[in-house]
């Protein structure tokens, strides 16, 4: 058995081993299994049942994630996705005044135009044809936007009314929690300790404890909630409608540029680029994120997507498909065994979050900050995505400039200019102007 995993996930030609890729995968499960009771509380709001989004939830990232490790053999993590989620509830539902049945009815209808799109590879013709500069960026972007979750998560970022955001209360719990847990886990990477994301993750759970913010269950096993209340409830009556055309459009629109950005950053990270910079495996990969959508709608939940904290995963030495394999397998027994894996609190992720953050900025210094027709999108991309909360909106902002400055710089300059960044620049220029 141990031979054919070997063999079947090229442990060997990827200088890893089976020990670190399963530790890889429990240290992205860890990281984001906060998505188990986020997401329900959100689709709560729309009307759905909790218990059966909290089943779907578990469900569509196990089937997503375990696709992608077996078939498209990567070590990226799959589940619906924050943002969209909100947009679902708050928007479409709350504020438009439609039901949760119709919202998942544009899910459907998204995911089946992403399978189409990435069959004809329209979707890998955005990766590999993004300028080597932004690519670099957009894992820098990614890497800022990942460690403000985990200081928001930590409290030791809090709102301010007057700044937007401003320190924390650093001896507040929560706060004092995530400090201390981001000293231990520097020590453990700093002293080179094997799976250090992982033991800093169960070292602060621990720590929290006496703290009073890791709090034991009073169970340990219980079954999952049945998903009858939203399985396959999907509402076609408004189906030619405008409203309906603007929301899958999007839906497509975030999610494309959610995921091209996160793909582009893991391939980087995890060493995936071939020669020309661009990704062999993309269309794999897609696929798998087209078809989580899709089985997400029908399981009843909103957008399945490639999940950022999949970084933390590779930042622990995952390089293969066996790391998603082990997280899927982890979404599979937090169904049946919720109450243990979810004492883990928000202040024992976030420090993973902020060092996965320090791992992901690294391609910064390959930027060419010289030349400002690429220097001006790299840092647009790099400081939209945390501050607008949005890796489309940090790719659009960088993709955007990136044009414009091409554009007026000169014939030499619209030389690097190709149709795939002219059409995606316009779709942006598109949804800000008119949606």
């Amino acid at each position: 058995m141990t031979k054919k995993l070997i063999q079947y996930f090229q442990i060997k030609e990827h200088k890893t081993t089976i020990q670190t890729e399963v530790i890889a995968g429990i240290t992205t499960f860890v990281a984001m299994a906060y998505i188990l009771i986020v997401n329900p509380v959100i689709l709560e709001e729309s009307g759905m049942n909790y218990g059966a989004v909290f089943t779907a939830t578990a469900v569509a990232a196990l089937l997503a994630t375990f696709f992608m490790g077996v078939w498209a053999k990567l070590p990226i993590a799959l589940a619906p996705g924050m943002g969209l989620n909100a947009f679902f509830t708050y928007y479409v539902v709350l504020q438009l005044g439609y039901t949760w049945q119709f919202a998942l009815t544009a899910i459907l209808i998204e995911g089946i135009l992403f399978i189409l799109l990435s069959l004809f590879d329209i979707r890998e013709s955005i990766i590999n044809k993004m300028p080597a500069t932004l690519k670099k960026a957009i894992s820098a972007g990614i890497g800022l936007f990942i460690a403000s979750i985990g200081l928001k998560n930590a409290h030791i970022i809090v709102a301010d009314t007057s700044n937007l955001i401003t320190l924390g209360d650093l001896s507040e719990p929560t706060a004092l929690l995530a400090s201390i847990g981001l000293i231990v886990t520097g020590i453990f990477l700093v002293r080179k300790v094997p799976a250090a994301l992982l033991l800093g993750i169960i070292a602060t759970t621990i720590i929290g404890l006496p703290l009073g913010v890791t709090m034991l269950p009073s169970s340990i096993v219980s079954l999952p909630p049945s998903i009858a209340p939203i399985f396959f409830h999907f509402d076609f009556t408004n189906f030619f409608t405008i409203d309906m055309l603007l929301i899958v459009f999007t839906f497509l629109l975030v999610d494309i540029f959610d995921t091209a950005g996160s793909l582009i950053a893991f391939a980087m990270r995890a060493d995936l680029l071939d020669e020309n910079g661009n990704f062999p495996h993309a269309k794999k990969a897609l696929l798998c994120d087209a078809v989580g959508t899709t089985l997400g709608a029908c399981l009843g939940t909103s957008t399945v997507t490639t999940f950022g904290e999949s970084a933390a995963g590779m930042a622990a030495g995952g390089r293969t498909g066996l790391t998603a394999l082990t997280t899927s397998a982890c979404f599979f027994l937090a169904l049946f065994f919720s109450p243990l894996i979810l004492i883990v609190p928000s202040a024992a992720t976030a420090p993973a979050l902020v060092l996965v953050g320090l791992f992901m900025a690294v391609p910064i210094k390959d930027i060419p900050f010289d030349d400002y027709s690429e220097a001006i999108p790299a840092f647009l991309t790099i400081t939209m995505m945390p501050f607008a909360s949005s890796i489309a909106d940090g790719i659009g902002f960088g993709i955007l400039s990136y044009f414009l400055l091409k554009l007026i710089g000169g014939a030499e300059k619209r030389k690097e200019l190709n149709v795939m960044i002219v059409v995606v620049a316009l779709l942006f220029l598109i949804k800000y102007l008119f949606l």
